[in-house]
């Protein structure tokens, strides 16, 4: 038992991953490969407006990327594949994080502490959670087709065609909204946060790292939204 023991704590990567620090850089790594995806995802969408030729081009093009060496879609899969290890690696630190702060302060902040704290802070755990509902909604929804369309309504590839059907239906336009509202206030936060753990902020830099969180966050929630909008107000039909 003292032997296994032993080899478990021998382990840089599972050391590093038990500590507090460790599931923080975790965190921020993780979170980094998310962001340079949200970002890329949000210039692919933001095709929608030079018309449904270039978009749905822009969808082949993501299957066929890397041939004749991958075979079609195996490039677009192992991207998937990574950004899932990220997503459950983030989620779980995220978790665990949750429960070491809850047993080191089981009593919690006073009200005053907490209105100083920033709304990305505050509604980061909540915030969380509905962006991993959305994100089961999204691939359902707009990548299989399997929610929020009539039968025969939902067409491979035709990603044009697609996101017009299922954004001119407003409650669901309004549910992307809202997940792209905790989205903004999530990297916010998160990515001062994340900046802060790799050791980027200094006294001298806090206030352009915080300003540039919040543009960035500012950005993706512009970007992402202005598709449902579009659809909505007939700009994109």
């Amino acid at each position: 038992m003292a032997v296994q023991q032993s080899a478990v704590t021998s382990n840089p990567l599972i050391a590093i991953w038990d500590s507090i620090i460790g599931k923080k850089i975790v965190m921020a790594l993780t979170g980094a490969v998310l962001i340079l995806f949200v970002l890329a995802h949000m210039v692919g969408n933001l095709k929608i407006f030079a018309g449904p030729d270039e978009i749905n081009a822009y969808s082949r093009f993501l299957r066929t990327v890397g041939q004749p060496e991958f075979g079609y879609g195996q490039v677009l899969w192992l991207v998937r594949l990574v950004l899932l290890a990220s997503v459950a690696l983030h989620v779980t630190a995220a978790l665990q994080l949750t429960l070491l702060n809850r047993k080191a302060r089981p009593i919690a902040y006073n009200t005053t502490k907490a209105i100083e704290s920033t709304w990305g802070a505050r509604t980061m755990r909540w915030g969380g959670v509905l962006l991993l509902v959305f994100v089961v909604f999204h691939i359902l929804h707009l990548t299989f087709g399997a929610v929020g369309f009539g039968p025969g309504q939902f067409q491979h590839l035709a990603v044009y065609q697609n996101a017009v059907s299922a954004f001119s239906i407003w409650p669901i336009s309004l549910f992307y909204i809202i997940a792209m509202g905790a989205l903004c206030l999530h990297l916010d936060h998160g990515i001062w946060s994340a900046l802060q753990t790799i050791g980027w902020s200094t006294a001298r830099n806090t206030r352009t790292l915080k300003t540039v969180s919040r543009i960035v966050a500012l950005v993706v929630f512009a970007g992402f939204t202005l598709v449902p909008v579009a659809v909505l107000a007939g700009w994109v039909r």
